[in-house]
């Protein structure tokens, strides 16, 4: 996201650009993600491209299919990169061979550069390069040494690493044309000089003091002899203040909320803080969602000219612009009708409410074809919102008999729900019945009656949910019928109180 925002705003600036997307799949299998019991001693330690499909769904190897996860995540969210590039693919066709030999002929500046930067030392005869042990195939378990320009010896260990296991063969290779690969910092900073790289972002994990960046870095320059692209520290996103790990437990996967979200509102979560910000962002059991549409509506709001509440940073037109795809014109989203999110939500909870025509009422004219997909995209998200995220707070109903929670209501919010009925009947008011102007006159009331707003709207909920809390009540009293509403005010008005 933060490069394809890089990107959009050069070619703002008429400068040429290209954007790439690497995949490096000659890496090892690491991890028992997605294998079965039986696949996991085959796999672990071979190169990602060589492990086959987990899914059986047609992909050359578990690379392409993960990756592809991803591609077509980008695909949703407006993201196009000009190129995507596999290492595998790009190692096998000798595009590394050059940066290899060098790295190798230079593997003692490598070592120093290590030893310096991060204080890691490297045994002697150490070399930067892992090998594909012909045997075995595993990458993850080979050690490599004595370069004599053109071949290197390796062995393939047993207990080289403790998720891998090698098979024990010795010998002498070519390291070249995907028979070997560099290590992670010196691949990074030889792949800047072969693909001619002049931005690239890095995480904070890789981006601390002594870290990958800073070795990459290093190496780039006195290795391979360039200087180093223009880098961008980005910060992680976080939930309940760790960083989000869906192998651990924590969190959504980016397909599963791509699949959910609007990308409108999945762009504009990761471009309302600056990068180096961290995005707390926790879906489940929470109010997240939903107020990520909210700041959406606000922004369209104030970029098209609108009524909004709160304070804006003074890009916000920047911000919704690059939050929408790149063939999206601003203008006409700004101008869009946008149906409150929460208000959706409780509407697609109401027996037989027609949510389509309700919406049009609210807005008070037919929805436009955009007007209409974007109907559509709220309504997804708000049925997997509150089928998976959703507190239960925003899960109601409305009682088809007046609650007896009613009866603790003191004669003040009493009189504040017989003077809202009085308010909805007479002539003029409640004749617009939409949620803004109901919303206004719940305030109208609450404050002609001298009744703090926490008050009001605890009786109206009362009233028609059987509880303190609910949705917007605007909203609220919107998506029910008029006669309905009048008639359960006037009632919940002259309940008696009742105390036990």
């Amino acid at each position: 996201m933060t490069l394809d925002v890089i990107a959009r705003a050069l070619r703002d600036r008429g400068l040429e650009t290209t954007l790439l997307y690497g995949i490096d799949d000659l890496d090892p299998m690491d991890t028992q993600s997605l294998l079965t019991g039986d696949a996991v001693e085959r796999s672990l330690g071979v190169p990602l491209a060589h492990v086959p499909d987990p899914a059986a769904d047609g992909h050359a190897s578990y690379a392409r299919h993960s990756a592809g996860l991803f591609i077509d995540t980008f695909d949703r969210l407006g993201i196009h990169p000009d190129r995507y590039y596999w290492m595998s693919e790009v190692y096998a066709e000798g595009g590394m061979d050059r940066y290899v030999r060098i790295a190798l002929d230079r593997a003692q500046v490598i070592r120093d550069i290590y030893r310096e930067v991060s204080q890691v030392e490297r045994p002697p005869g150490w070399l930067p390069v892992h090998v594909v042990c012909p045997t075995c195939g595993r990458i993850g378990t080979t050690l490599a040494s004595d370069w004599n320009g053109e071949t290197v010896a390796f062995s393939c260990l047993p207990d080289l690493v403790e998720w891998a296991r090698g098979c024990g063969t010795k010998g002498r290779l070519a390291p070249f044309g995907g028979a070997g690969k560099l290590p992670f910092n010196v691949d990074w900073a030889a792949r800047w000089s072969l693909l001619g790289v002049t931005i690239e972002p890095c995480g904070k994990d890789l981006a601390t003091a002594g870290g990958s960046r800073d070795r990459a870095d290093a190496i780039a320059r006195r290795v391979f002899e360039r200087e180093p692209p223009v880098r961008v520290d980005y910060e992680f996103l976080n939930i309940r203040g760790q960083k989000m790990s869906t192998s651990r437990g924590r969190g959504a996967a980016a397909h599963e909320m791509a699949e959910i979200l609007p990308p409108d509102q999945l762009r504009l979560l990761f471009l309302r803080p600056r990068p180096n910000q961290a995005i707390e962002f926790d879906p489940h059991g929470s109010d997240a969602i939903p107020r990520l549409f909210d700041e959406f509506d606000r922004l369209a709001a104030a970029v098209a000219g609108r009524p909004f509440r709160g304070e804006l940073s003074p890009d916000y037109e920047r911000v919704f612009a690059m939050s929408l795809p790149v063939d999206a014109d601003a203008a006409v989203e700004a101008a869009a009708y946008r149906p409150p999110f929460a208000h959706l939500a409780f509407l697609l909870q109401v027996p037989g409410a027609d949510v389509a025509a309700r919406v049009e009422a609210e807005k008070g004219m037919t929805l436009t074809d955009r007007e209409r997909a974007i109907l559509d995209e709220r309504v997804v998200a708000a049925r997997a919102w509150l089928d998976q995220y959703a507190p239960e707070r925003a899960r109601v109903a409305v009682h088809d008999e007046l609650p007896s929670t009613v009866a603790e209501l003191d004669a003040q919010q009493r009189a504040f729900l017989s003077a809202l009925a009085e308010r909805l009947t007479s002539d003029g008011a409640g004749k617009s019945w939409t949620g803004d102007d109901l919303q206004g006159a719940v305030f109208d009331v609450a404050r002609e009656q001298n009744v703090p707003p926490a008050g009001a709207f605890a009786a109206l909920y009362s009233a028609f949910l059987g509880r303190a809390n609910g949705p917007r009540a605007g909203w609220l009293l919107a998506s029910l019928a008029p006669d309905f509403v009048r008639e359960r005010l006037r009632a919940a008005g002259d309940a008696a109180r009742v105390r036990p």
